[in-house]
C-alpha cells in the first residue's frame, strides 16, 4: 500500500500519570481562621482536589462556626471530619483539636488512608501520628511553626528545651519533615531531626494584584498620591518583634514625615502598638478583597519578624507588588533581591535594618520603581511547583508501611468527638 505513513508515537513524549492517592490531611487550623498555616494547609488541599486526589481533612470545629451550625463538606473527594477543639492559651481566636487515638483507628480502619499528612505538631497531630504508626500507613509532616522561638517572648524561656525535645520525637516519628526554608532545614537536621526536606510556600496572585491599589483607601488613611503608606500585616504579638518595626518608621518619618503606618491583623500588642505609635492607622483582622486592597494601596512594606518558618506575608506583599524590607531569612531570604524588589538586613541586626527603611524612603522614585520587579518575582512562585513538590512527596513515602487493604466508598460526612 502506498501513501503517507504515520509518524511513530514516541511513548516517552507522554507524561507517567501518577495515580490519584487518598490523603488524610491533620490540621488544628484552617480557614475561616486567618493565620498563614491556614492558609497554606487550603492552597494545599486545594490543589491536591484540582489533581483528583481524594482528600479527608480532619480539623477541629472552630467557635465562630459553632454558633452557626458548622457544615463539614462532604463529597465524592472532598470529606471533613469536625473534631472538638479548644481555645489555644494567648492565641483566643485559634483551636487546638481534642481527639483520641482510638477515634482516629477506628476512622482509619474504616476508611483506610494511602497518605496521612499531619500539618501541626498538636494533640490532634499527636492522636494522628500514634494511630497512623499503629495502623502502619504511610506519615508525613510539616514544620510550620516557632512555637519552641515563640517561648522565649513570653516569658518562658525554660520551655524552649522541652518543645524542642517534643517537636523532634514528634517529626522523627514520621517518614518525612517538609518545611519551606533552607536555614531552616539545617538548623533543624543540626538539632537531631531526622529527613527534613525543603518544599516552598506559593502565593495565589490573581487574589494578591496591583490592580487592587485603592485611591480611595488611601484617601481614607489621610495619604496623598505622593506620600508614603507603610504597611505591616501580621498578628500583633510579642514575637512578631514590633519594637523594631516602630523604630523602622521612626527612621522614615525623617525623612518622609507624611508618612504613614497601616498595621493589618490583631493580637495581644494591639493597645501597646496603639499607645506607641498613637497615629498609627490599625486596620484589625482584614479578609478577602479587603485585605488585598490594603496590601496593594501600600507603598512600603516592613516585615521585622525574627520567628518565621516562612512568611506568607511577604510573596502576599510582592505579588502586590510592594517591595519588602524585611531581614534576609525565610521567604525574604529566598524571594526579596535588596534594592530591586525591597531591602534586606543580616538577620537581627536592627541597625542595618532600620539604615535600609531610612535609605528606601528618602528615595521614592526608586521604591516605587520597585513594584513592577516585586510582582515579576511573586509571579514565579506558583502553588503548581509547590504541588508537584508535595506529591513526589507522597509517592516517596515507604508503601510497604502499609497493608493492602480493600477501598469502602466514601463514608457520610463524620462529626467525632472524644
Amino acid at each position: 500500500m502506498t501513501g503517507l505513513q504515520s509518524p511513530p508515537i514516541v511513548v516517552d513524549d507522554f507524561p507517567a500519570q501518577r495515580r490519584s492517592l487518598r490523603v488524610a490531611v491533620v490540621t488544628e487550623t484552617y480557614p475561616p481562621e486567618v493565620n498563614g498555616v491556614a492558609r497554606t494547609i487550603a492552597c494545599v488541599v486545594e490543589g491536591l482536589r484540582e489533581r483528583q486526589h481524594e482528600i479527608q481533612l480532619i480539623r477541629p470545629q472552630q467557635t465562630a462556626a459553632e454558633s452557626r451550625g458548622e457544615q463539614a463538606s462532604d463529597d465524592l473527594r472532598f470529606h471533613e471530619v469536625l473534631m472538638r477543639g479548644l481555645p489555644i492559651p494567648r492565641y483566643p481566636h485559634l483551636r487546638m483539636g481534642l481527639t483520641s487515638k482510638k477515634t482516629l483507628l477506628s476512622l482509619w480502619a474504616r476508611r483506610r488512608p494511602d497518605v496521612v499528612h499531619i500539618a501541626t505538631e498538636g494533640p490532634m497531630g499527636w492522636s494522628a501520628l500514634q494511630a497512623a504508626v499503629q495502623l502502619k500507613l504511610p506519615v508525613c509532616s510539616d514544620f510550620r511553626t516557632n512555637f519552641h522561638a515563640y517561648s522565649q517572648h513570653y516569658g518562658m524561656g525554660w520551655l524552649h528545651k522541652p518543645i524542642m525535645a517534643y517537636l523532634r520525637k514528634f517529626h522523627n516519628l514520621t517518614q518525612c519533615t517538609m518545611t519551606p526554608d533552607p536555614g531552616l532545614r539545617d538548623q533543624l537536621s543540626a538539632c537531631g531531626f531526622r529527613d527534613v526536606v525543603l518544599v516552598s510556600r506559593g502565593v495565589d496572585t490573581q487574589l494578591f494584584d496591583p490592580a487592587k491599589r485603592s485611591e480611595a483607601l488611601r484617601q481614607s488613611w489621610g495619604l496623598a498620591p505622593d506620600e508614603l503608606a507603610v504597611l505591616h500585616v501580621g498578628r500583633l504579638a510579642p514575637e512578631k518583634n514590633l519594637g523594631a518595626l516602630l523604630m523602622a518608621f521612626e527612621a522614615i518619618r525623617r525623612v518622609s514625615p507624611r508618612a504613614r503606618l497601616v498595621m493589618v491583623g490583631d493580637g495581644p500588642s494591639r493597645k501597646e502598638m496603639q499607645a506607641r505609635c498613637p497615629d498609627a492607622i490599625l486596620a484589625g483582622m482584614r479578609h478577602g478583597e479587603s485585605l488585598t486592597q490594603h496590601y496593594a494601596s501600600g507603598d512600603l512594606f516592613v516585615f521585622p519578624s525574627l520567628t518565621e518558618t516562612f512568611g506568607n506575608v511577604t510573596l502576599e506583599a510582592l505579588a502586590s507588588g510592594l517591595p519588602v524590607l524585611a531581614y534576609d531569612y525565610a521567604a525574604a531570604g529566598q524571594w526579596v533581591q535588596d534594592g530591586r524588589t525591597g531591602g534586606l538586613a543580616p538577620l537581627g541586626d536592627l541597625a542595618a535594618l532600620v539604615s535600609r527603611a531610612s535609605a528606601l524612603a528618602a528615595d521614592l522614585p526608586a521604591l516605587r520603581a520597585m513594584r513592577g520587579p516585586a510582582r515579576e518575582t511573586a509571579l514565579r512562585a506558583g502553588w503548581s511547583q509547590v504541588i508537584d513538590a508535595i506529591e513526589t512527596i507522597y509517592q516517596g513515602l515507604d508503601p510497604h508501611l502499609a497493608t493492602t487493604q480493600p477501598r469502602n466508598t466514601p463514608a457520610s460526612r463524620t462529626r467525632l468527638a472524644t
